[in-house]
């Protein structure tokens, strides 16, 4: 499934863990070792940049943090990003360069490109957000199945399927993505580079890119 490899979904350029995706072929593969790959990369990260702050978290010293948010490790907060009031990270996250989390989001288990905005009321986990891409206000991913099975990416056009052996897994977003407001962006959903998603929407399966999914029945070519 040629839509769904990192090499066609991201530039790996936008991201601080661009060596680490560089080992695997579809993104998903990447989140069983986020945690362990913050508290490597962390160590070595120029204390004139980042201040460490308690176990395993860095941040940036030109990063925004409100007091209010809430920090868990391991967690790396890249420069100028923008962590608002009541901003809720659990932990294993990285938040690139001029990214924003939002007011109410929460963060788990995501690699968060440069550039990327969860502003408004989203949840964000096992999730990767490629550079540039959005969520509107009160769009989430869904990252396990409501029967617990293990999350398989369908490809509904081709038919073409993946078994990631994943439980929990929620949402690929390529390069550019805009998610309308108060969508669900079910388990296993991968949305190809500079996609655009209609408020409102109930997403799963493969999005090619530059595509407008209106609906599972309505999904357009930008070309």
């Amino acid at each position: 499934m040629e839509t769904c490899k990192i090499k066609n979904m991201y530039d790996l350029n936008e991201t601080i863990a661009k060596d680490y995706l560089e080992r695997f072929e579809y993104p998903w593969e990447a989140l069983d070792g986020i945690k362990d790959y913050i508290k490597e990369l962390g160590q070595t990260l120029d204390p004139e940049v980042y201040e460490k702050r308690g176990d395993y978290i860095w941040v940036a010293k030109n990063a925004t943090v409100a007091p209010t948010a809430f920090l868990n490790g391991p967690l790396i907060i890249d420069e100028e990003a923008e962590i608002r009031h009541c901003a809720y990270i659990r932990g294993s996250a990285i938040i690139g360069k001029g990214s924003v989390v939002g007011n109410s989001t929460e963060i788990k288990n995501d690699i968060i490109f440069n550039n990327v905005q969860v502003p408004h009321y989203n949840y964000v986990g096992d999730s990767i957000l490629g550079h540039r891409s959005h969520m509107g206000a009160g769009s989430i991913t869904s990252n396990v199945k409501s029967d617990k099975t293990l999350v398989v990416v369908k490809n509904h056009k081709t038919g073409e399927k993946i078994e990631t052996g994943r439980k929990k897994f929620g949402a690929m977003l390529g390069d550019y993505v805009e998610v309308g407001c108060n969508s669900v962006l079910n388990p296993g959903t991968v949305i190809g580079p500079h996609s655009n998603v209609y408020p409102t929407s109930c997403v799963r399966g493969v999005i090619p890119a530059n595509s407008i999914f209106k609906d599972k029945d309505n999904i357009v070519s930008k070309n």
